[in-house]
């Protein structure tokens, strides 16, 4: 087992899990046993059989974990506080490989709330990755559109993957460059 701060758990159920960074989607069996690397934003990084997963929030109990409780808005709540929320969530959404949320990656770059007529929202997300080639990308696209779906009165988020402009470390908060060691 590599040098990870974890915690073992066992396969309580059958359960979707992510390859790292491959992105693809395999089923883990009850039984299996494995560490937990990463429990950030609601989802979890694992090492089982030498390979690294991703495990949803919402899965958490096949796990031992507890499910992510879903977001709230107040009554009457306006496009604004909307916006706010789909920033908080998109806060718990993390780069199975790096223990940095997205937002703070810099891998944000425009998020928008559209009223509808029937009192319902969409939301409009621009997204990039660290690196063209990452087979997270579409991983991060789901968890996008998944965490900011959850808001109440949210009907559709529309979640674009763009790498126009590139993305670079400086676009990264001082916070996130401090605590990767990239100045």
């Amino acid at each position: 087992m590599p040098g990870f701060d974890s915690e073992p758990f066992v396969v309580q159920r059958e359960v979707r899990a992510v390859v790292v960074p491959a992105g693809t989607e395999v089923t883990l069996q009850p039984g299996q046993s494995g560490y937990i690397t990463q429990a950030l934003g609601g989802s979890f990084t694992v090492y089982i059989e030498g390979n690294l997963l991703r495990i949803s929030g919402e899965d958490a109990e096949a796990i031992g974990r507890e499910p992510v409780k879903p977001p709230e808005l107040p009554p009457n709540a306006t496009e604004e506080d909307v916006r706010q929320l789909a920033w908080e969530q998109m806060r718990t959404c993390y780069d199975p490989e790096i223990p940095i949320n997205i937002v703070e990656l810099g891998l944000i770059y425009d998020c928008r709330v559209l009223a509808n007529e029937d009192g319902t929202r969409s939301v409009e997300v621009k997204l990039t990755l660290t690196a063209p080639g990452c087979g997270m990308g579409e991983i991060l696209v789901d968890d996008v559109r998944d965490k900011i779906e959850r808001i109440p009165t949210v009907r559709e988020a529309r979640v674009e993957l763009t790498f126009d402009p590139p993305w670079n470390h400086s676009m990264m908060s001082e916070a996130a460059r401090l605590q990767t060691g990239m100045f």
